[in-house]
């Protein structure tokens, strides 16, 4: 298994039109959480689709800021894939989104777009170093940082199946 540190920026976007971005990759992303791994890890199991082509991953994570992580993943068997979510976390529903990879600046983002929402979408850009300078396209309305901000987690906005923003009082 790979072992890498991730040093990632997220942040809440209007969902931008997608012909305006320079699109070089389109993923289907089935995310299911797991059970805490022994040192508390976050565990997590990707069914991914790209180009009529089907991968499955297993990742590991243990969080050492809001930007880095320290990130273990392999590419796994569809088998493994089955026998890994019978250790579902039951707290956490299942996160379905579709990936637009894109250039732009010498910098490769990551928009995230969930079937819940038409009007949001979180970006996110993996850096060298945490204070690194970042570039951001004209085209993509970024509304704000939200890095260290739980609410706009995979697991979250599952589980709400909205965006903090959408969320109405009267549910």
């Amino acid at each position: 298994m790979a072992k890498d540190l991730e040093i990632e920026r997220k942040f809440l976007v209007v969902l931008p039109d997608l012909n305006n971005l320079d699109v070089k990759r389109k993923i289907e992303i089935m995310q299911t959480y797991l059970k805490r791994g022994s040192n508390d890890s976050q565990r997590r199991v990707r069914k991914i689709i790209e180009n009529g082509s089907v991968f499955y991953t297993y990742t590991e994570k243990v969080f050492v800021s809001p930007v880095v992580r320290e990130e273990n993943e392999s590419e796994i068997t569809a088998d493994e894939y089955v026998l890994l979510l019978e250790q579902s976390d039951k707290s956490c529903a299942p996160v379905e989104k579709i990936r637009y990879c894109f250039n732009y600046s010498d910098q490769l983002f990551e928009l995230d777009v969930y079937p819940f929402s038409n009007d949001y979408a979180i970006m996110e850009l993996e850096l060298d170093f945490p204070e690194q300078k970042i570039y951001f396209p004209e085209c993509v309305n970024v509304l704000k940082d939200v890095s260290d901000d739980k609410r706009y987690s995979n697991a979250s906005l599952a589980l709400a199946a909205s965006f903090p923003e959408e969320a109405c009082s009267c549910r």
